[in-house]
């Protein structure tokens, strides 16, 4: 693998390593005395490098492949109170635009859409590796739920913003 700083990638399509990719979540809640953390098991996603050397993708993450290591915690996640699987199996984030900012970071901007809702979406990821067939990206994102429509609260336990952590691998098609 060639150093980030090093590697330009070239035009060509890409697919999201999801063995090697991970998309997880972290929320401050008891009152922001306790941090609950959670992962999806299956993700997946593409990608296509252009010509310009911006990028546009869509990243797809199953909602109900969620886990806390709490059974009872992510089948409240998977109910109508938050990710209401049953109605909205999929979280998609498209990214409309992935323009380089320096030699290890990129600005992405896109739509994200959780519950059927979808709202514009920036923010900076940094490659954490790349070559020519395979580039590594990382990212913390804060999203505020209710912009989604997720607004259960019970007694204002839950803290605002949740932060989506994103550890994503794509390799050259």
């Amino acid at each position: 693998m060639a150093d980030s700083t090093t590697a330009e990638l070239s035009v060509g399509h890409w697919t999201l390593d999801a063995p090697a990719s991970s998309v997880g979540i972290r929320n401050k809640s008891m009152w922001g005395l306790v941090t609950v953390k959670a992962t999806f098991a299956k993700v997946s996603g593409v990608g296509e490098t252009l010509a310009d050397g911006s990028a546009t993708g869509t990243l797809t993450v199953t909602a109900a492949s969620v886990s806390s290591g709490k059974s009872k915690l992510d089948t409240h996640l998977r109910s109508v109170d938050f990710f209401d699987v049953e109605k909205f199996p999929d979280f998609t984030f498209a990214a409309e635009r992935v323009v380089r900012k320096t030699a290890d970071s990129a600005e992405v901007t896109g739509q994200l859409t959780v519950l059927g809702n979808s709202r514009p979406l920036s923010f900076t990821v940094r490659t954490a590796a790349a070559g020519s067939d395979e580039v590594a990206l990382t990212a913390e994102v804060d999203i505020d739920r209710a912009d989604f429509g997720m607004t259960w609260n019970r007694g204002g336990m839950l803290k605002s913003p949740t932060t989506v952590v994103l550890s994503l691998r794509f390799i050259r098609e």
